[in-house]
């Protein structure tokens, strides 16, 4: 096969951006809208956000199953059995559930922010657990991440806290960081089983976990009781306009991860972590001007330190992938010098490390909103 010439390749990035952008700014605006908007003449609040979870499992289980319809694959590929996604699928479930929930007690901007701080409880399961070591400049992205969510839950801002149905700020901050905790265990369960299984790609997980997670959440929301399904079901038949809502969160949902995926396997993971995480500020502007929630100027000070923490591990991440592939450059060219033993080659030694990084590349990550 040819290689890509650099306009496309260049063509499809832009092209990934626009979608991640429009899909993950359109859910956002629709997730918030959700939370606050006040339905038909009774003007009721739709009060069931963690069920919106239900029905964005089903429609990106239906996504990836269509594309894993079109797109065969390897016609030698054996995927993993849907029972592999069983456990990892339970945190998978309560994860983005409780972030959804989490809308509830605090803003849009707020609960962006919270869960953009990921680096922190990783961080510090890293360095208490395993005893890892960090260098300066990562405790420093830690502290601006940390101090700029810390100076933005501070900050009062009444015109927004009247949109939120229970103003309830450390109870909405927990549920985002045990969204965040479960998403790291979902995140190691995945490495799992790409690890486990070589064929697999962010498809098959995608269907597998959003098959097992449709079957949560149904037994979650219709059997347990004051679980909330029957009233959201209700709801929704009586207000004809949060169905379609609930519709295109959804399919926004679906669509977004399709083209994250895609970023990941094209251009790498920190191309997907730079696009996704400009978005997240996007996603606040946005919410500011759309939904007119003026932040104060102490709020746009905690917003700026967490992104300028997160930019900054972005840049240092690069720097550190550069010199990774400079080191990698002369490793080659010093073999090349070499006389190749027989059979193999300084270029087929070269080219041993790729498995695992197709593998790598192949991750699915939830980056999530």
């Amino acid at each position: 096969m040819a290689p890509e010439s650099h306009a496309w390749k260049t063509l499809t990035f832009f092209l990934c951006v626009v979608a991640i952008y429009a899909s993950y700014i359109s859910q956002g605006v629709l997730q918030e809208k959700l939370s606050t908007k006040k339905y038909g003449q009774d003007g009721q609040r739709f009060q069931y956000l963690a069920f919106l979870h239900l029905p964005q499992c089903a429609m990106c289980f239906l996504w990836s199953f269509s594309m894993l319809s079109i797109w065969q694959g390897e016609p030698r590929s054996k995927p993993p059995p849907l029972r592999a996604y069983c456990a990892p699928s339970i945190s998978n479930t309560i994860g983005p559930a409780c972030g959804i929930l989490a809308l509830r007690y605090i803003s849009f901007p707020a609960q962006v922010l919270a869960k953009s701080s990921k680096m922190i409880p990783v961080m510090l399961m890293g360095a208490i657990v395993y005893g890892v070591r960090y260098t300066l400049q990562e405790y420093l992205c830690t502290l601006l991440v940390a101090g700029g969510v810390s100076i933005f839950a501070l900050g009062k801002n009444t015109s927004i806290s009247s949109k939120v149905a229970s103003p309830n700020a450390p109870l909405g901050y927990g549920l985002c960081l045990l969204n965040l905790g479960l998403d790291g265990f979902t995140n190691a369960s995945q490495d799992s089983l790409t690890a486990r299984y070589q064929h697999i790609n962010a498809w098959h997980i995608m269907m597998g976990m959003n098959l097992w997670g449709t079957i949560y959440m149904s037994l979650f929301m219709f059997l347990v009781p004051g679980a909330g399904g029957f009233p959201a079901w209700r709801f929704c038949a009586s207000h004809p306009d949060v169905s379609w809502d609930i519709f295109w969160f959804c399919l926004c949902g679906a669509i977004g991860q399709n083209f994250i995926f895609l970023t990941i396997s094209r251009f790498g993971a920190l191309a997907n972590t730079t696009v996704t995480t400009t978005r997240k500020f996007v996603s606040i502007l946005i919410s500011s001007i759309w939904n007119k929630n003026s932040l104060s100027r102490q709020q746009w000070t905690g917003v700026c330190m967490v992104f300028g923490g997160l930019s900054y591990q972005i840049w240092l991440t690069y720097q550190k992938k550069h010199r990774q592939a400079t080191e990698g450059r002369v490793t080659v060219s010093t073999v090349g010098t070499q006389t190749p033993q027989r059979g193999r080659s300084p270029v087929s030694h070269h080219r041993g490390r790729s498995p695992s990084i197709h593998r790598a590349r192949k991750r699915h990550h939830h980056l999530h909103r």
